[in-house]
């Protein structure tokens, strides 16, 4: 308790107040047995937020994640090749040619954190590659997470792990067959190895890594037979862009797309957010906007907080942990 007592002491106004908040009324979600989907921007994989979302999923306090491909793979990445990683904390220094020089050692900078090439993507590639073909050749098709998930548990990768695998959450997500909506995930490295596989052949048919749409039609088939069980269902957002946007517009589709009565509006919901709605950016619109949408209802609890998502975010779940 030493984390969240120093943060009930000494949080109590502005971002840091609304931190302690959107922590507080996530643990009454969960307490009035309420799931909760969490959305995953940008590289939190890279900056290693499976330490702490890896114990969140443990303990069941996240029962679904939508992410980027980016954060799928860079997670694995990580496990497999975390010694190989290089730290530039002087990143906002480097020239053009400091930058080609990383790029000549096949080191792929993400802000201060460059990803090895060999040992992380290629890696991963030699072995994702024969799941694809296996599936192709069988007239099989699965999700992108779903072909890492038989990767993870089949235990092909096991001698290169470089981390304790129990900060891995991709690890710990395959465990428990946690669902995963992976929206644009041909928009990543594996994407567009994938596509470039399609291409030369090695992979017959493009449709062996099921797409966008069919994730929105798994998360409809998801939310509405986990609102059946009478669970409200949260959304606790880390970021903006599609990891959030696209699996939030699942309730107005139910309701005005399929016209069906008797489902629930999203019953929690936080964001937190670097961005401001006065440049038209749909990720720093404020809860309330998504009301008008038919996300929300004016009587769910909403929070935002603006701020460093890898600053907030363990901060937050330290605090729904009781750490």
């Amino acid at each position: 308790m030493e984390v969240s007592n120093f943060l009930k002491k000494h949080y109590k106004h502005f971002n840091a107040a609304s931190l302690i908040d959107a922590a507080e009324g996530y643990k009454t979600h969960l307490n009035n047995s309420g799931k909760m989907l969490v959305t995953l921007a940008g590289a939190m994989s890279t900056a290693e937020m499976g330490i702490i979302l890896a114990e969140m999923i443990r303990q069941d306090k996240i029962h679904a994640i939508s992410c980027t491909g980016a954060n799928l793979e860079e997670d694995i990445f990580n496990l497999v090749a975390h010694d190989f990683y290089e730290r530039v904390p002087h990143y906002r220094e480097l020239s053009a040619a400091d930058e080609e020089e990383l790029l000549s050692r096949h080191l792929n900078r993400v802000t201060d954190t460059c990803i090895p090439e060999e040992e992380a993507m290629r890696r991963l590639e030699h072995t994702v590659l024969k799941y694809w073909v296996k599936a192709d050749e069988a007239g099989e098709s699965y999700f992108p997470h779903e072909f890492f998930y038989q990767i993870l548990l089949s235990g092909d990768l096991e001698q290169y792990y470089q981390i304790d695998p129990k900060n891995s959450w991709m690890l710990e997500a395959a465990k428990k067959n946690l669902p995963i909506i992976c929206p644009g995930w041909e928009d990543s490295t594996l994407g567009n190895i994938y596509a470039g596989h399609v291409i030369s052949g090695d992979v017959k048919n493009v449709h062996t890594v099921k797409t966008g749409i069919q994730y929105m039609m798994e998360l409809a088939e998801w939310y509405t037979n986990t609102a059946k069980e009478e669970s409200t269902i949260g959304f606790f957002q880390i970021g903006g862009g599609i990891a959030g946007d696209f699996p939030i517009c699942v309730v107005p589709m139910l309701h005005q797309d399929l016209q069906r009565d008797g489902v629930p509006l999203w019953g929690y919901f936080a964001q937190i957010s670097d961005s401001t709605t006065s440049y038209g950016s749909y990720s720093g619109a404020v809860p309330n906007e998504k009301i008008t949408w038919g996300k929300l209802g004016k009587e769910t609890p909403k929070y935002m907080i603006e701020s460093d998502a890898t600053i907030v975010a363990p901060l937050i779940f330290a605090l729904v942990l009781d750490m």
